[in-house]
């Protein structure tokens, strides 16, 4: 069983605990996720089954559509609903929709977050995670994600109460923690903020339709319809240029060997070499040797 099954992760559960119902759903070890999502977040979650593990970094690496509920009043410890309160602003409070979509502004495009205390970032070989549950707190290192968009889903001209909510869509990058951008709005806002609900409506190709619950894969795995929930590692690799591959070049990418750059590969990072559709091989742009490409991915077995 090779290919990529599109899941529709469920509040409650862990991005680890997909994957050990799936091994026995599937009855099949070789499963990967392809990005954590909190247990109190629902949404898409890519699953690699196979030889499409080694893809699992792709998919990890893509681009992600959010629709998460900021609530304006209170800070928490884990920058979400499920946090004890840090901070709060029990005072009434007025917006105009101007006022929050100035705030979006300001946060679109590449910005600067400092991962929350209670994320599975790592810092000297230990989760950040595992240092604010023994009450610790350490330096984190500041990184640089990208906000592709921002957008108001409230029609709301007027945003009010001691507790301010409203819905907003997010396209982002990878490592985008959406508690932290929660709280960045609040701050753009002059008010304490928390995450108070997040749904994943998108990873990469993926999306909301193509997914299924791990209830409606063990009900087709019952009857035999696995090709039903199991897309092929070509719709993963979608976002790149596919390259049929020819005579001339046949046993050289057959057999993984360097070769001169595709021209494709001035304008993408990756091309994919394939047979009647199917692929084959991921190129890359080699990173020591100047004109050439090397194979980053192979799938013999698949094809």
């Amino acid at each position: 069983m090779n290919g990529i099954l599109p899941l529709w992760k469920e509040r409650g559960m862990t991005s680890h605990d997909c994957v050990f119902k799936l091994r026995k759903i599937l009855k099949t070890k070789k499963v990967g996720h392809t990005g954590t999502l909190d247990p109190g977040v629902e949404g898409v979650l890519p699953i690699c089954i196979g030889q499409a593990t080694r893809i699992a970094e792709y998919l990890t690496d893509a681009g992600k559509t959010y629709e998460a509920v900021v609530s304006i009043g209170r800070t928490t410890t884990t920058e979400d609903a499920e946090g004890e309160t840090v901070e709060q602003n029990t005072d009434f409070k007025s917006f105009t929709r101007e006022e929050i979509l100035h705030a979006l502004q300001t946060l679109t495009g590449e910005i600067e977050q400092t991962p929350p205390m209670f994320s599975a970032v790592k810092v000297n070989g230990k989760r950040l995670y595992e240092y604010a549950r023994a009450g610790q707190t350490v330096e984190r290192p500041t990184r640089k994600i990208t906000i592709y968009e921002l957008e108001l889903l409230d029609d709301a001209q007027t945003f009010e109460g001691e507790e301010v909510t409203f819905s907003i869509r997010i396209k982002c990058s990878k490592g985008t923690y959406i508690r932290t951008l929660a709280v960045q709005i609040g701050e753009a806002l002059g008010c304490p903020a928390h995450m108070h609900e997040l749904v994943r409506t998108a990873s990469g190709t993926f999306t909301k339709d193509n997914c299924f619950t791990l209830a409606e894969i063990a009900e087709m795995m019952e009857a035999g319809e696995q090709e039903k929930f199991l897309l092929p590692v070509e719709y993963a690799l979608s976002d790149y240029p596919y390259v049929e591959i020819t005579e001339d070049i046949e046993k050289q990418i057959f057999n993984g060997q360097v070769l001169p750059m595709h021209t494709l590969l001035t304008e993408h990072d990756k091309i994919v070499y394939g047979v009647e559709g199917r692929a084959f091989a991921v190129y890359i742009a080699h990173p020591t040797k100047s004109g050439q490409m090397k194979p980053d991915k192979m799938f013999p077995e698949i094809n």
